[in-house]
């Protein structure tokens, strides 16, 4: 899962990316409205958490300009004390939940997880299942009829993505933009290294499931008979 922090305050912004590191999400941070927008506007994102008063552009305006584009990805606005009126303006515009500051990293992390099944995303606890594999995201393994084998943040990563599309075609684009954030300098052979990692590790522990490449497209996961 993919999150965009949009917020000025530059201690914050950078503590609540550390937090979310923690919890195996991928995060890119901006600090200010217009860059934020920018950012919101590619698609990436699986979650925004949107600060109110903000240079540039401020957040209700970012959120307007979102949901007039037809973005739908959740927000979570960050707000002041005494932000109420911002804030219910906020919520008729579109936004899922606010969360005023002070707020504790466990409130932060339980109403990100309740925007994401709002949406309708899978949110696991700690795994993910897909033919006779099972991909432990909290403490990166992966596992095959009690044969496992760890795993580095961006193999676990690029595994959760392509379970989660099933059996959905993934393309080079999408797993950078995903994985690296659409302003990366990755490139497709960064792509196409890890792929090789984990086609190793399916290997080794003797996997039904295989990471099909359909040429010219992408990636997708097949169990074989």
């Amino acid at each position: 899962m993919r999150i965009l922090i949009v917020e000025d305050e530059l201690h914050l912004a950078e503590a609540l990316t550390q937090i979310l590191k923690k919890h195996n999400y991928s995060v890119d941070a901006v600090h200010d409205g217009r860059s934020g927008l920018d950012h919101a506007l590619s698609g990436i994102y699986d979650l925004l958490l949107l600060d109110i008063m903000m240079p540039e552009m401020d957040g209700i305006s970012v959120l307007k300009a979102l949901r007039q584009e037809g973005v739908s990805t959740p927000v979570i606005l960050l707000t002041a004390k005494g932000e109420i009126t911002d804030m219910v303006t906020g919520l008729d515009y579109g936004a899922d939940d606010y969360i005023a500051k002070p707020f504790s990293s466990e409130e932060l992390l339980a109403r990100i997880r309740a925007a994401l099944r709002r949406k309708g995303e899978v949110i696991p606890d700690d795994a993910l299942k897909f033919g006779d594999i099972e991909l432990n995201t909290a403490n990166p393994k992966l596992s095959v009829k009690g044969k496992e084998i760890k795993m580095n943040l961006k193999e676990c990563e690029l595994l959760e993505l392509l379970i989660l599309r099933k059996q959905a075609v993934t393309s080079k684009e999408q797993i950078i933009e995903k994985l690296w954030g659409f302003d990366s300098e990755a490139e497709h052979n960064n792509v196409e290294v890890y792929i090789s990692f984990l086609r190793k590790k399916l290997t080794f522990l003797n996997s039904a499931v295989r990471i099909n490449t359909i040429r010219n497209v992408g990636y997708v996961l097949e169990v074989t008979t």
